[in-house]
């Protein structure tokens, strides 16, 4: 195999194994310490755990890779691979008990998310994409919805407490005048997955870190879908707007993320 289907093959295992891990710690959460690290952002020893453990997986498998994570800090590397981990997205779920999370794992190389992982065990759950060879939900292929109007499915919106509530305000009115339908589940990242299934029709947020968006975006380009540009650079060090939706209502999405938000990074 070459260098980027190694990789990914390593990384469907590895994913899988510390959202096991995760689902250990989801069962036994009254034994979690909790801490807030801003306005509606929670951080639990389980985020710190899977993290570490997909930490050790990914240096013992590619030890001159560099890696990013939320909770700890970034491991510089020689091999050009740099790997996004979001040990648990949606951890406000998972503290709360609430189904509706995830761990998430991509994998970039010459400024390109050229594979990417997210796990749902609580439901059983494994999205799965490699530039140039699809998405699959538990080894099934699967494509973005066929829509063509805001009104015929759901629009997954997420918001930022760093940007002003107005925007997202404006864009949920715009939506609400073509009849639309909206979703905040907590968990962006799932969010993004459901695009790239389906499931919804798109998504929008004004500010995404990257480890919460960059492995689904390339599920929702493998999927059939269409992504707002970004650099990957700019994103991986500050984040950015997120703007995905399937082709049918993407023009329309992007049109009234870029009326209601500030413009894109």
């Amino acid at each position: 195999m070459n260098p980027t289907d190694t990789r990914f093959a390593h990384a469907i295992v590895m994913t899988e194994q510390a959202a096991q891990s995760a689902l250990v710690l989801f069962r036994e959460r009254d034994k979690l310490a909790i801490e807030q690290k801003g306005l509606q952002d929670w951080v639990s020893n389980a985020d710190k755990v899977v993290e570490l453990e997909l930490r050790a997986a990914i240096a013992d498998a590619f030890p001159d890779d560099a890696i990013i994570g939320e909770e700890h800090d970034t491991v510089e590397g020689i091999s050009g691979f740099t790997w996004v981990i979001d040990p648990i997205d949606g951890t406000t779920n998972f503290v709360n008990g609430t189904p509706g999370w995830c761990v998430v794992l991509a994998c970039v190389h010459n400024d390109q998310c050229v594979s990417s992982v997210i796990c749902d065990p609580v439901c059983n759950e494994t999205f799965t994409a490699i530039r140039g060879g699809g998405t699959k939900l538990n080894g099934q292929h699967i494509q973005a919805s066929s829509v063509t109007q805001l009104n015929e499915g759901t629009l997954g919106v997420g918001h930022s407490t760093r940007i002003p509530a107005e925007g997202t305000l404006a864009l949920l009115s715009a939506l609400l005048e073509h009849d639309g339908m909206f979703r905040r589940s907590g968990s962006g990242a799932l969010d993004l997955a459901y695009v790239a299934a389906g499931r919804l029709i798109g998504f929008t947020e004004p500010h995404m870190n990257a480890w919460d968006c960059i492995a689904a975006l390339l599920m929702i380009e493998e999927s059939g879908g269409s992504v707002e540009p970004f650099n990957m650079k700019s994103m991986l060090n500050n984040g950015g707007r997120v703007v995905a939706a399937c082709e049918g209502v993407y023009a329309q999405v992007r049109e009234m993320a870029t009326q209601a938000y500030t413009a894109p990074n």
